[in-house]
């Protein structure tokens, strides 16, 4: 039986560290952290988010190693719903990231931070 996504994400969600933009903003403020946009491009050029990098979710294990070797760096994934954030971060944290965060929200709350 196929597993709904919104039962795989909120299981995803339970084992993951999730903010909302507002927390994140102050949060990679004061610790240098990287925001990492999970959307695709054509998402990103509609409408970008602000000091964000675009990895799309598809290729975001691949490229987060060749820029970012450092598994302590503070990662914050963000996408249009959270939902893709959850996904990305959950498999960052199996690849050895240890200070990895979900953004949960609109994509409008993370444009106004």
């Amino acid at each position: 039986m196929l597993k709904p996504i919104p039962e795989l994400i909120a299981e995803v969600r339970a084992n993951i560290r999730v903010l909302s933009a507002a927390e994140a903003k102050i949060e990679i403020a004061a610790n240098n952290g990287v925001l990492i946009d999970v959307r695709e491009p054509d998402e990103v050029a509609a409408k970008p988010a602000p000091n964000s990098i675009n990895m799309p979710r598809g290729v975001v294990e691949m490229k987060m190693s060749s820029n970012f070797a450092d598994s302590l760096k503070p990662v914050y994934i963000h996408c249009a719903s959270g939902a893709r954030a959850c996904l990305a971060a959950e498999q960052l944290e199996r690849l050895g990231y240890a200070n990895v965060s979900a953004i949960a929200c609109a994509i409008d709350d993370i444009c106004s931070v």
